[in-house]
């Protein structure tokens, strides 16, 4: 994955917030989601899986070709089975669209 300026697609930053009782279950369940459903579908491009160190938080960055390409994955029903399931793991997330304005 390369963060650049000049990307034209969909960049999507979702936070999870949880115990680190649910930690590693929940990092196993994106893991999966990723692994056997996400990174096939149209338009996905990368992602990266970032956990703090406290493990109370985990920070997801994707990119998309498109905006429409991720609102489809998310609005599949298999996607919202596992978001069901994601949501038992933690006590929020929020998926947010950015667009890149610059890059250090």
């Amino acid at each position: 994955m390369q963060i650049s300026k000049d990307f034209k697609g969909q960049t999507v930053l979702t936070t999870f917030d949880m115990t680190p009782g649910t930690a590693a279950d929940l990092m196993e369940a994106l893991e999966d989601a990723y692994a056997q459903f996400i990174r096939h579908q149209p338009g996905f491009i990368a992602a990266g899986l970032h956990m703090n160190d406290a493990h109370t938080r985990i920070a997801n960055y994707s990119q998309w070709q498109r905006r429409e390409d991720f609102l489809a994955m998310l609005r599949s029903a298999e996607m919202r089975e596992r978001n069901r399931h994601i949501a038992t793991l933690c006590r929020s997330f929020e998926p947010v669209m950015y667009e890149v304005m610059g890059v250090l």
